[in-house]
């Protein structure tokens, strides 16, 4: 926090600082006994009618009344990762993008829309990297009625907690009434110490998404759409762990015991539908897929890994931890008001 000369606390922020990062101190108990403050970190995405919003890394917004303020100052971006590759939002957002692609997409200005048939809302949603060319309401009109044409409802995603992100644009979909419905993580970490976690484990690797890999996946009834979105990307494998012979697990999936897909992108390696046989599960089965993805990856000149993880998936930050992953930032889609959901 800020001191004066006399060794006071103050409030070094302005009404001119919104969409920088800032530390503010506010009084929580006003009045009480033994006066109890509270810490914010985050974006200041507004500050109107005496209050402040701040945007966490989490993408959590938090309402700061002017009067309750105690200190404040502006604070330099989040420090970057000392571990991992190194990797800016807008780089990994476009990774990220090209390892899931839609069936069909239209620019709007720097924005992407993407459409595939309501097939997660990763593939279903606008990608906002930079300025759509029109007023945020026009383009936002623009965004449901191209949605609409197509019986979706309109989906945004977002990102907070990094340099370059969104915090802004959250704060203006809230405004709106446009809804979060998913936060999740993106994680980074480097490739090669994911490779040599597991040898040979009959992983079989394969280029398609087979009948065998298509019935362990969690999402069944995968139609020609889905299977488009699965198979794109610039190199693309799917990993399968044969189960035993006539073996059904508690899931589904007959004699698969797990499976993985990954997508490699210049220096670049993505993990994504790592799925394990529940009967079969703590057997070390999902490091195995993913070491022989990784050395795969390898092979092909990546030396990077991301993956996307739940934030509250306990299991599986644990093994991405223990892989060397940490968090990069925080992602969100948000639904336009009173539109119904569809299937992430």
């Amino acid at each position: 926090m800020e001191f004066s000369a006399a060794g006071r606390l103050e409030v070094r922020i302005t009404t001119a600082d919104v969409g920088k990062r800032v530390s503010v101190r506010r009084l929580s108990e006003a009045g009480a006994a033994g006066e109890k403050f509270t810490d914010t970190v985050g974006v200041l995405t507004s500050w109107t009618d005496g209050v402040l919003l701040i945007t966490r890394k989490s993408g959590e917004s938090v309402r700061v009344a002017e009067s309750a303020l105690v200190a404040g100052k502006v604070v330099p971006p989040a420090p970057a990762r000392r571990r991992g590759p190194a990797a800016s939002y807008e780089e990994l957002a476009r990774v990220a993008a090209r390892s899931w692609r839609p069936v069909e997409s239209e620019r709007l200005g720097a924005w992407e829309l993407r459409a595939a048939g309501g097939f997660t809302r990763r593939a279903n949603s606008v990608l906002p990297l930079g300025d759509p060319g029109l007023p945020l309401d026009e383009a936002l009109t623009a965004v449901r009625r191209w949605y609409g044409e197509r019986g979706l409802p309109a989906y945004v995603q977002t990102a907070t907690g990094a340099a370059g992100t969104q915090e802004l644009l959250c704060a203006e979909l809230e405004r709106r009434g446009w809804v979060r419905e998913v936060t999740a993580e993106v994680w980074t970490g480097p490739l090669a110490p994911v490779a040599d976690l597991a040898g040979d484990t009959g992983v079989v690797l394969s280029r398609e998404a087979d009948e065998t890999w298509l019935a362990r996946y969690q999402r069944k009834g995968v139609s020609e759409v889905a299977l488009r979105v699965l198979e794109s990307g610039p190199s693309v494998w799917f990993a399968t762990v044969p189960g035993a012979e006539g073996a059904d697990g508690a899931g589904g999936g007959g004699g698969v015991a797990a499976i993985g897909r990954c997508v490699v992108d210049g220096r670049w390696a993505s993990f994504a539908a790592v799925e394990v046989d529940p009967a079969q599960r703590r057997r070390g089965l999902a490091t195995a897929v993913m070491a022989a993805l990784a050395r795969r990856a390898l092979d092909e000149g990546a030396s990077a890994a991301w993956l996307q993880v739940e934030t509250d998936n306990a299991g599986a930050r644990a093994l991405y931890a223990g892989m060397g992953f940490a968090a990069h930032h925080s992602y969100h889609h948000y639904r336009e008001p009173a539109a119904a959901g569809t299937d992430r």
